[in-house]
Protein backbone atom coordinates (compact mmCIF):
# COMPACT_ATOMS: atom_id res chain seq x y z
CA UNK A 1 0.00 0.00 0.00
CA UNK A 2 1.29 3.42 -0.95
CA UNK A 3 0.51 6.16 1.60
CA UNK A 4 0.44 9.85 0.62
CA UNK A 5 0.05 12.38 3.45
CA UNK A 6 -1.13 15.84 2.40
CA UNK A 7 -1.49 19.04 4.36
CA UNK A 8 -5.28 19.31 4.21
CA UNK A 9 -8.49 18.28 2.47
CA UNK A 10 -7.86 20.43 -0.58
CA UNK A 11 -4.41 18.96 -1.14
CA UNK A 12 -5.82 15.46 -0.63
CA UNK A 13 -8.50 16.11 -3.25
CA UNK A 14 -5.96 17.50 -5.70
CA UNK A 15 -3.68 14.48 -5.33
CA UNK A 16 -6.61 12.14 -5.95
CA UNK A 17 -7.69 14.12 -8.99
CA UNK A 18 -4.22 13.88 -10.55
CA UNK A 19 -4.31 10.10 -10.24
CA UNK A 20 -7.83 9.81 -11.65
CA UNK A 21 -7.03 12.10 -14.58
CA UNK A 22 -4.04 9.94 -15.42
CA UNK A 23 -6.35 6.92 -15.68
CA UNK A 24 -8.95 8.75 -17.80
CA UNK A 25 -6.33 10.24 -20.12
CA UNK A 26 -4.50 6.96 -20.63
CA UNK A 27 -7.69 4.95 -21.15
CA UNK A 28 -10.62 7.02 -22.48
CA UNK A 29 -13.02 4.06 -22.07
CA UNK A 30 -11.96 3.23 -18.52
CA UNK A 31 -14.34 1.98 -15.85
CA UNK A 32 -14.40 4.25 -12.81
CA UNK A 33 -15.63 2.92 -9.48
CA UNK A 34 -17.13 5.86 -7.59
CA UNK A 35 -18.03 6.64 -4.00
CA UNK A 36 -20.45 9.02 -2.32
CA UNK A 37 -20.32 11.00 0.91
CA UNK A 38 -18.48 14.23 1.60
CA UNK A 39 -14.94 12.85 1.23
CA UNK A 40 -14.82 12.66 -2.60
CA UNK A 41 -16.61 15.98 -3.22
CA UNK A 42 -13.33 17.85 -3.69
CA UNK A 43 -12.18 15.25 -6.20
CA UNK A 44 -15.45 15.47 -8.14
CA UNK A 45 -15.33 19.28 -8.18
CA UNK A 46 -11.87 19.13 -9.72
CA UNK A 47 -12.98 16.60 -12.32
CA UNK A 48 -15.82 18.94 -13.31
CA UNK A 49 -13.55 22.00 -13.37
CA UNK A 50 -10.95 20.20 -15.47
CA UNK A 51 -13.59 19.03 -17.95
CA UNK A 52 -14.84 22.60 -18.37
CA UNK A 53 -11.38 24.16 -18.61
CA UNK A 54 -9.39 21.48 -20.43
CA UNK A 55 -12.01 19.44 -22.22
CA UNK A 56 -11.04 16.12 -20.64
CA UNK A 57 -13.68 13.80 -22.04
CA UNK A 58 -15.75 11.17 -20.24
CA UNK A 59 -17.90 10.29 -23.26
CA UNK A 60 -16.65 6.70 -23.38
CA UNK A 61 -16.14 6.26 -19.63
CA UNK A 62 -18.36 3.86 -17.70
CA UNK A 63 -18.98 4.13 -13.97
CA UNK A 64 -20.07 1.80 -11.19
CA UNK A 65 -21.05 3.10 -7.78
CA UNK A 66 -20.46 1.42 -4.45
CA UNK A 67 -23.87 1.62 -2.84
CA UNK A 68 -27.38 3.00 -2.53
CA UNK A 69 -29.85 3.37 0.31
CA UNK A 70 -32.76 0.93 0.33
CA UNK A 71 -36.00 2.73 -0.46
CA UNK A 72 -34.47 5.79 -2.11
CA UNK A 73 -34.41 6.57 -5.84
CA UNK A 74 -33.51 9.46 -8.18
CA UNK A 75 -36.50 11.52 -7.01
CA UNK A 76 -35.04 11.71 -3.47
CA UNK A 77 -32.36 14.32 -2.89
CA UNK A 78 -30.84 11.97 -0.29
CA UNK A 79 -30.35 9.09 -2.72
CA UNK A 80 -26.90 8.36 -4.03
CA UNK A 81 -28.04 8.39 -7.64
CA UNK A 82 -29.23 11.98 -7.07
CA UNK A 83 -25.96 12.80 -5.29
CA UNK A 84 -23.86 11.52 -8.20
CA UNK A 85 -25.88 13.35 -10.83
CA UNK A 86 -25.81 16.64 -8.93
CA UNK A 87 -22.17 16.55 -7.89
CA UNK A 88 -20.50 14.93 -10.90
CA UNK A 89 -22.44 13.42 -13.79
CA UNK A 90 -24.27 16.61 -14.81
CA UNK A 91 -20.95 18.44 -15.08
CA UNK A 92 -19.27 16.00 -17.47
CA UNK A 93 -19.95 14.78 -21.01
CA UNK A 94 -20.70 11.40 -19.45
CA UNK A 95 -23.83 9.72 -20.87
CA UNK A 96 -26.16 8.73 -18.05
CA UNK A 97 -26.62 5.34 -19.70
CA UNK A 98 -22.93 4.69 -18.97
CA UNK A 99 -23.47 5.15 -15.22
CA UNK A 100 -24.45 2.30 -12.94
CA UNK A 101 -25.85 2.41 -9.40
CA UNK A 102 -27.77 -0.33 -7.63
CA UNK A 103 -31.52 0.27 -7.54
CA UNK A 104 -32.50 1.00 -3.95
CA UNK A 105 -36.19 0.83 -4.87
CA UNK A 106 -36.06 -2.63 -6.44
CA UNK A 107 -38.99 -4.80 -5.36
CA UNK A 108 -36.71 -7.84 -5.07
CA UNK A 109 -33.51 -6.71 -3.38
CA UNK A 110 -31.78 -10.08 -3.62
CA UNK A 111 -32.45 -10.18 -7.36
CA UNK A 112 -31.08 -6.64 -7.64
CA UNK A 113 -27.89 -7.72 -5.84
CA UNK A 114 -27.51 -10.62 -8.29
CA UNK A 115 -28.07 -8.27 -11.23
CA UNK A 116 -25.44 -5.83 -9.96
CA UNK A 117 -22.92 -8.62 -9.32
CA UNK A 118 -23.39 -9.86 -12.89
CA UNK A 119 -22.86 -6.32 -14.17
CA UNK A 120 -19.69 -5.85 -12.12
CA UNK A 121 -18.31 -9.07 -13.55
CA UNK A 122 -18.37 -7.39 -16.98
CA UNK A 123 -17.09 -3.98 -15.81
CA UNK A 124 -13.85 -4.40 -13.90
CA UNK A 125 -12.96 -1.08 -12.30
CA UNK A 126 -9.76 0.43 -13.68
CA UNK A 127 -9.73 2.50 -10.52
CA UNK A 128 -12.02 2.31 -7.49
CA UNK A 129 -12.44 5.41 -5.31
CA UNK A 130 -13.15 4.75 -1.64
CA UNK A 131 -13.67 6.60 1.58
CA UNK A 132 -13.43 5.01 5.00
CA UNK A 133 -15.90 5.14 7.87
CA UNK A 134 -14.91 5.94 11.42
CA UNK A 135 -15.47 2.25 12.24
CA UNK A 136 -13.31 1.09 9.33
CA UNK A 137 -16.10 0.30 6.89
CA UNK A 138 -15.62 0.75 3.14
CA UNK A 139 -18.71 1.19 1.01
CA UNK A 140 -21.36 -0.05 3.48
CA UNK A 141 -19.38 -3.15 4.44
CA UNK A 142 -19.67 -2.90 8.21
CA UNK A 143 -17.32 -4.64 10.70
CA UNK A 144 -17.81 -8.38 10.51
CA UNK A 145 -18.54 -8.47 6.77
CA UNK A 146 -16.82 -11.51 5.20
CA UNK A 147 -13.98 -10.62 2.85
CA UNK A 148 -15.60 -12.86 0.24
CA UNK A 149 -18.90 -10.95 0.24
CA UNK A 150 -20.30 -9.64 -3.03
CA UNK A 151 -23.11 -7.10 -3.50
CA UNK A 152 -25.57 -7.56 -0.65
CA UNK A 153 -28.19 -5.91 1.55
CA UNK A 154 -26.74 -4.56 4.78
CA UNK A 155 -28.23 -3.25 8.00
CA UNK A 156 -26.28 -0.11 8.82
CA UNK A 157 -24.34 0.13 12.07
CA UNK A 158 -25.41 2.79 14.55
CA UNK A 159 -22.04 4.53 14.13
CA UNK A 160 -22.63 4.75 10.38
CA UNK A 161 -26.13 6.12 10.89
CA UNK A 162 -24.73 8.77 13.24
CA UNK A 163 -21.96 9.66 10.79
CA UNK A 164 -24.45 10.07 7.93
CA UNK A 165 -27.04 11.95 9.97
CA UNK A 166 -25.28 15.25 9.20
CA UNK A 167 -26.60 14.91 5.64
CA UNK A 168 -30.24 14.51 6.73
CA UNK A 169 -32.65 16.83 8.51
CA UNK A 170 -32.95 14.37 11.41
CA UNK A 171 -31.07 11.25 12.43
CA UNK A 172 -34.29 9.25 12.28
CA UNK A 173 -34.52 10.09 8.56
CA UNK A 174 -31.35 8.13 7.77
CA UNK A 175 -32.26 4.82 6.08
CA UNK A 176 -31.37 1.78 8.18
CA UNK A 177 -30.36 -0.45 5.27
CA UNK A 178 -28.54 -0.21 1.97
CA UNK A 179 -27.35 -2.16 -1.04
CA UNK A 180 -23.58 -2.26 -1.16
CA UNK A 181 -20.85 -3.59 -3.35
CA UNK A 182 -19.06 -6.33 -1.40
CA UNK A 183 -15.41 -6.46 -0.40
CA UNK A 184 -14.75 -9.07 -3.09
CA UNK A 185 -16.15 -6.69 -5.73
CA UNK A 186 -13.95 -3.88 -4.43
CA UNK A 187 -10.84 -6.02 -4.39
CA UNK A 188 -11.53 -6.96 -8.03
CA UNK A 189 -10.59 -3.41 -9.10
CA UNK A 190 -7.29 -3.05 -10.91
CA UNK A 191 -6.40 -0.06 -8.75
CA UNK A 192 -7.81 1.39 -5.53
CA UNK A 193 -7.55 4.96 -4.27
CA UNK A 194 -8.83 5.42 -0.72
CA UNK A 195 -9.27 8.88 0.80
CA UNK A 196 -9.56 10.02 4.40
CA UNK A 197 -9.47 13.38 6.13
CA UNK A 198 -10.04 14.61 9.63
CA UNK A 199 -9.11 13.51 13.13
CA UNK A 200 -12.24 11.37 13.41
CA UNK A 201 -10.78 9.02 10.77
CA UNK A 202 -7.35 8.67 12.40
CA UNK A 203 -8.10 5.49 14.36
CA UNK A 204 -9.58 3.73 11.32
CA UNK A 205 -6.63 4.83 9.18
CA UNK A 206 -4.17 3.45 11.72
CA UNK A 207 -5.98 0.10 11.64
CA UNK A 208 -6.06 0.16 7.84
CA UNK A 209 -2.32 0.75 7.53
CA UNK A 210 -0.75 -0.81 10.60
CA UNK A 211 -3.29 -3.20 12.06
CA UNK A 212 -3.93 -6.86 11.32
CA UNK A 213 -5.98 -7.86 8.30
CA UNK A 214 -9.27 -8.65 9.99
CA UNK A 215 -12.96 -8.65 9.14
CA UNK A 216 -13.54 -6.56 12.27
CA UNK A 217 -11.97 -3.67 10.30
CA UNK A 218 -13.16 -4.21 6.72
CA UNK A 219 -10.78 -1.67 5.16
CA UNK A 220 -7.81 -3.72 6.35
CA UNK A 221 -8.39 -6.11 3.44
CA UNK A 222 -6.86 -3.42 1.22
CA UNK A 223 -3.45 -4.35 2.62
CA UNK A 224 -3.80 -7.39 0.34
CA UNK A 225 -4.57 -5.38 -2.81
CA UNK A 226 -1.68 -5.23 -5.33
CA UNK A 227 -2.22 -1.55 -6.24
CA UNK A 228 -3.75 0.50 -3.43
CA UNK A 229 -2.97 4.16 -2.73
CA UNK A 230 -4.12 5.82 0.49
CA UNK A 231 -4.30 9.63 0.38
CA UNK A 232 -4.88 11.29 3.75
CA UNK A 233 -4.52 14.69 5.34
CA UNK A 234 -2.31 15.33 8.37
CA UNK A 235 -5.19 14.98 10.82
CA UNK A 236 -6.18 11.54 9.53
CA UNK A 237 -2.52 10.53 9.61
CA UNK A 238 -1.97 11.71 13.18
CA UNK A 239 -1.87 8.24 14.76
CA UNK A 240 0.46 6.65 12.20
Amino acid sequence: MKVIVTKDYEAMSEAAFRLVKTVVTAKPNAVLGLATGTTPLGLYARMAEDHAACGTSYREIKTVNLDEYVGLGPESDQSYVYFMRKNLFEHLDLPLENTNIANGKAEDLEAECARYNALLATLQQDVQILGIGSNGHIAFNEPGTPFGAETHVVQLAESTIRDNARLFAREEDVPRSALTMGLKNIMHARRVIILANGQNKAKAVKGLVEGPVTESLPASVLQLHPDCTLIIDEAAASLL
